[in-house]
């Protein structure tokens, strides 16, 4: 395999998984069926068991660098507003999307069904902002609850930069521990075209037309909504406000998105994202080492913006809800400011129901999309992990931190065993 590129390596899981997936569902081999389900479930566990010890010490380590960074202050807020404007961007181009198609409008399921859904005080604007705050350390890590994993790594990193020389010992050891945890997640990485095969087997032998026939119009609607983001405002953004070529972006970041479309996972794919942004894209050492791990927690334009705004109009129009002016501008300000919400994990059902239950709109709504989640869940990844590379180059590039040598040269290998990130210069001494 080691003849093939990293990027073709997933390429070709990806059609052998969608052949056997075909050859699953055509010939009904269940065995097949179920093997193709374990090896991506085993993938996906494996990536979700480094995400706990990955976001603690990779946003911690984030923070502190910023004390490595000139003019640390107005970088994190430029990127910020980046991360909101491109969110507000790409939830605007939902509602126009939404508008025009009514992805709910005529479809004739049964919504008794979805009642049986648990979704009863999840996803309220009280249980996030509650839910920011541990009430429990340990709990935070064995429940692998990211939203608070994050405010944990923030506050310590907050902590470590204001404490000084005294912090120096405990930022090494995080500083070891995300080595280490990069390291053992890339050695997963390497295996993502087996993984990739299994995923998008059992996608292809499980979701057949007769489930997404009544929620095509819906399906598009996001698909189309992702690529145009993908495809139009990104490289726009690259071009016109980045003056770098869209067309390169792309070829260099492709690894990261394609990593990202079968995993599923914002956090899984945060160390070749990371990576990709640094060894290829040509953005700044330390800036990417604080704007990387804070975009893989926040930055969501297909999971927390399209996705929600999407399937809010859907839902409200399954169930008669007419839904006004008001209406879409709180649904865009919600896609905004709730993005942490998503906190990178797969699935986007925490920003959905957040959306929704501030809207009045009936939770059962989201039981109706939960069995093509996975379907939709690809093309949101995919678009989530593009937008947080292209505000690094964006801001990075502004601020004279892009190394346009590295951004136009040939890219970079993936292949070999170096370290997912780079080492990032210890702080200097308060």
């Amino acid at each position: 395999m080691k003849r093939f590129s990293f990027s073709l390596q997933l390429l070709l899981g990806l059609a052998v998984g969608v052949a056997l997936g075909f050859a699953a569902r055509i010939w009904d081999v269940a065995w097949l069926t179920e093997t193709l389900t374990r090896v991506g479930q085993i993938f996906v566990q494996l990536l979700k068991l480094a995400v706990p010890p990955l976001v603690f010490t990779a946003v911690l380590v984030s923070v502190a660098n910023l004390r490595n960074v000139n003019g640390a202050a107005r970088l994190a807020t430029r990127t910020l507003l980046w991360f909101l404007g491109t969110a507000a961007i790409a939830v605007a181009i939902a509602i126009g999307i939404g508008l025009l198609v009514d992805p709910g409008r005529g479809v004739t399921i049964d919504t008794g069904a979805a009642k049986a859904v648990d979704t009863e005080g999840a996803g309220t604007w009280l249980d996030f902002v509650t839910g920011i705050l541990p009430t429990n350390v340990v709990t935070a890590f064995t429940e692998v609850n990211v939203l608070q994993i994050v405010f944990l790594g923030a506050v310590l990193g907050a902590a470590a930069l204001a404490v000084g020389e005294p912090a120096k010992p405990f930022l090494d050891l995080a500083r070891s521990v995300l080595e280490l945890v990069q390291k053992a997640l890339w050695w997963v990485i390497r295996l993502a075209p087996i993984g990739t095969a299994g995923l998008i087997g059992k996608a292809v032998s499980t979701y057949g037309w007769d489930l997404l026939a009544p929620l095509a119009k819906f399906s598009a609607a996001v698909y189309v909504g992702c690529f145009v983001v993908l495809l139009a405002v990104y490289p726009a953004l690259l071009a016109f406000r980045g003056r770098v070529s869209p067309l390169t972006f792309y070829r260099n970041a492709w690894p990261a998105i394609e990593l990202a479309f079968v995993s599923r996972s914002s956090v899984g794919t945060l160390p070749l994202t990371q990576r990709v942004t640094i060894e290829r894209n040509g953005v700044d050492r330390d800036y990417a080492s604080f704007a990387v791990p804070f975009g893989a927690t926040t930055k969501m334009d297909g999971c927390a913006s399209i996705y929600p705004a999407l399937a809010a109009i859907f839902v409200a129009q399954v169930f008669g809800v007419p839904l006004g002016v008001g209406d879409y501008l709180l649904i865009a300000f919600v896609s905004v400011v709730g993005s942490a919400a998503t906190a990178g994990l797969t699935g986007a059902t925490v920003m959905l129901t957040l959306t929704l239950s501030t809207l009045g709109l009936p939770l059962e709504g989201v039981g109706l999309l939960l069995a093509i989640d996975p379907i939709l869940d690809m093309i949101r990844t995919a678009t989530n992990v593009a937008g947080q590379m292209v505000v690094p180059v964006l801001v990075a590039r502004s601020e004279g931190r892009l190394d346009m040598a590295t951004f136009n040269a040939p890219p970079q290998p993936l292949d070999d065993e170096r370290g997912v990130a780079p080492r990032a210069p210890e702080p200097a001494v308060a």
